[in-house]
């Protein structure tokens, strides 16, 4: 295995499930030193000892903006600096416009934007010259899905933050890019509100069904693409928006 992360510092939200997990398992493998956050106190143990090589799980909340003040206290002390930073958290719900509330609203918006905008700026202090930021995207961001517009919203929005991090962070070096996955197989799918075991089944079928390869992606397969824009691999590619959803948006 490449060691393309040797002795680089990487901190990654959502690290104790999924995408997250997948991303930091593997950047452990090739040679980081990871730091993963999540507010479960039970897969943060499980995922630290599934990292292994000294990682280090912090409890912490990203819609809580003291929490992450405290997080980032923790990455100073234990390691200086943010080589770097995969802003992967998030919650979901299919939840049709006509019902969406002002609670459910502010509820998704708090961890999916707010909370991933303020991750990202509160850890520019730990990084420098050579550094490089990636944020969870979706494909919810550009296409139109029944149920979807509170997530959809949230995504579009971190789009744009990701794209102004990457225009105003480039006098410093530092490269910023999203990974949108399509269909994946992973918790968020199956914790949608107001959806019983059948719905998200049928849910689950319809996305395959939409998806050009009739299958659902691997957490794997998306943090393969975060590692490469996260590497030296991608030193020429910042603002991107890079589509692993088997096909759906661009066929």
């Amino acid at each position: 295995m490449s060691r393309r992360f040797e002795d680089k510092v990487v901190l990654v939200f959502g690290g104790n499930s999924g995408i997250g997990l997948a991303a930091a398992t593997d950047f452990a493998a090739e040679g980081a030193q990871v730091v993963i956050t999540g507010r479960d106190a039970r897969t943060l143990a499980e995922a630290e000892r599934t990292i292994g090589a000294g990682a280090l799980a912090v409890r912490s909340d990203i819609a809580d903006l003291d929490a992450l003040d405290e997080l980032y206290r923790q990455v100073r002390a234990r390691h200086g600096r943010i080589d770097v930073l995969f802003v992967n958290a998030g919650i979901g719900g299919f939840v049709p416009a006509a019902a969406v509330t002002p609670q459910f609203w502010d509820s998704v918006h708090a961890v999916n934007l707010r909370g991933c905008f303020f991750a990202a700026q509160k850890a520019l202090p730990l990084m420098g010259r050579g550094g490089a930021m990636v944020f969870t995207g979706s494909i919810g961001s550009q296409l139109a899905a029944p149920g979807n517009v509170t997530y959809a919203a949230a995504k579009a929005g971190l789009r744009a933050v990701a794209r102004n991090f990457a225009a105003e962070l480039l006098p410093q070096g530092i490269r910023v890019n999203m990974v949108s996955p399509g269909a994946t197989e992973t918790a968020i799918l199956y914790r949608n509100p107001g959806m019983d075991d059948k719905a998200v089944a049928g849910l689950r079928q319809m996305m395959i069904a939409n998806t050009p390869m009739k299958r659902m992606g691997s957490p794997q397969e998306i943090a393969r693409a975060v590692l490469f824009l996260a590497s030296a691999e991608a030193s020429f590619i910042t603002g991107v928006d890079l589509f692993v959803d088997g096909g759906v948006v661009e066929l």
